[in-house]
């Protein structure tokens, strides 16, 4: 029998495992450092923590979910409907919660995983499925050490803050900003809201699904299918702007402009980006120009330069009070698998594989690394649809690639397959519009490890069947 170990319980982690499981491979291990699975909903908990991917496709299209309360679900919703799925596929039993892998080596034959506190376990075939958001960033800024008052980062948000009455500092203006600012205003103080770039932002065509639409999907599941081939089809849209075709580029432009003109008023000048629409995250939102209006919130366009105790001094020379200080300053999303040591084939260390930036033929396969496979890997992330689409590409595509190894023993893919895909990943992406601004999804050097080049579609296809002639047998 095929022992598999899965290294993560994350959206990633439950589809490999479930899909696994149905293709009739009975040996799989979770593992999972947190005390419960959910991956990123699990341990992003701020206030107004919400997906900005429409419900119909953010979610897995073996379990789709007819009792979304809304277009775009907040957060709690969507660990109940991955905790919902854990059950419905009968992955407790797997689950190894509070497991931290260290490291794993490859032995010849098989992968030894050393965990959290030394003991060891052997497996045949592992799969990372540790994501690219799972550690977070906090900058180096001086003085940060002399601060006295509460720091949080949205990924660690703590369960018993209070932020009635407080003034409050968020550093950054992503993802977690626009959504954490409109959810605090009405109870704080104060905020200061400390910009490096401004985003670009389209309007949140949020709804409410009432009794009749939930009861409808219950009883009707093809229209369930139908909401998600139309979500597909706009994130079609949306994913020809970023991947640079003119017409749709200019469309997406012109609706971020009208929402800026229409709902930033005064701060229009401030809140308006300088580089190319779709080089950071495109965020969708209703409330960010709205809360930065408010007479309790300022919007600080100028450099910090230090903390003090209880203040934040920007170059502009004020000294902004801060009771709280908040860093919603993202992840290291180019760190790939850090900090699990994986050592393979020969003695073959991963982190020296990826010194000049992580690669993986298709985001899943490394050379040198046998019977490993990654989820969400080097080059898988999407700039304009759903992860859960890509992640079902990958899962599937493992389960081919496992059962090749089940037959006929360990599966390595060749190094000039794995050269010529990254090549040609490379290559594409250095006339993308993701080279144009500091952003996540590059390493200091420059390289882009994160982002896949083209659409979704295109990835779905080139995963669907595994290539026996990509791959040795060591």
């Amino acid at each position: 029998m095929t022992r598999i170990a899965v290294i993560g319980a994350g959206f990633g982690g439950i589809a490999v495992a479930h899909l696994l499981r149905r293709a009739g491979f009975g040996d799989v291990t979770v593992y999972e450092r947190g005390d419960d699975v959910g991956g990123v909903w699990r341990d992003n908990t701020y206030p107004g923590c919400a997906c900005d991917i429409p419900a119909p496709l953010y979610s897995y299209s073996f379990a789709l979910n007819p009792d979304w309360s809304q277009r775009f679900p907040p957060h709690d919703e969507i660990l109940g409907y991955l905790r919902r799925c854990t059950d419905a596929f009968g992955l407790r039993p797997q689950l190894r919660l509070g497991t931290a892998v260290d490291s794993a080596q490859w032995t010849g034959t098989a992968w030894r995983l050393t965990l959290a506190g030394g003991t060891c376990a052997e497996y045949d075939v592992i799969v990372a499925a540790t994501g690219q958001l799972s550690r977070p960033v906090v900058p180096r800024i001086p003085g940060a050490g002399a601060f006295t008052g509460i720091v949080a980062h949205t990924a660690r948000w703590p369960a018993d803050l209070d932020v009635t009455g407080k003034s409050i500092g968020v550093i950054g203006t992503g993802a977690s900003a626009i959504q954490l600012v409109p959810a605090l205003a009405d109870r704080a103080a104060r905020i200061t809201v400390f910009q490096r770039s401004a985003p670009w932002t389209l309007p949140k065509p949020n709804r409410r699904y009432g009794r009749v639409r939930r009861a409808l999907n219950r009883r009707v599941p093809p229209l369930m299918r139908a909401a998600r081939a139309g979500t597909l089809l706009l994130t079609w849209v949306t994913g020809r702007a970023v991947t640079g075709r003119p017409i749709a580029r200019r469309f997406v432009r012109a609706v971020s402009a009208g929402q800026r003109y229409v709902q930033a008023g005064r701060l229009r000048p401030h809140v308006t980006p300088d580089y190319a629409m779709g080089c950071k995250r495109v965020l969708f939102t209703s409330g960010w120009y709205r809360a930065l209006r408010r007479s309790n919130v300022t919007l600080s366009t100028a450099d910090i330069r230090q903390l003090t105790a209880a203040t934040v001094l920007t170059a502009d020379g004020a000294e902004h009070h801060c009771d709280v200080l908040v860093y919603a300053t993202g992840f290291a999303a180019t760190e790939f698998l850090i900090p699990m040591a994986v050592t393979g084939r020969d003695g073959r260390r991963l982190e020296d594989e990826w010194k000049d930036g992580a690669y993986a033929h298709l985001g899943i396969t490394v050379p040198g690394f046998p019977n490993l496979f990654l989820m969400y890997g080097p080059n898988t992330n999407t700039g304009n649809t759903s992860v859960v689409y890509f992640l079902e590409a990958q899962a599937r595509y493992i389960v081919q690639a496992v059962r090749a190894v089940a037959e006929s023993g360990p599966l390595e893919v060749r190094e000039d397959v794995a050269a010529a895909f990254d090549a040609e990943m490379q290559r594409r992406l250095a006339g993308s519009v993701w080279t144009g601004c500091t952003n996540w999804y590059r390493t200091a050097t420059g390289r882009i490890v994160t982002n896949w080049p083209g659409m979704a579609s295109e990835y779905r296809a080139r995963t669907a069947r595994l290539t026996p002639s990509d791959f040795v047998r060591p």
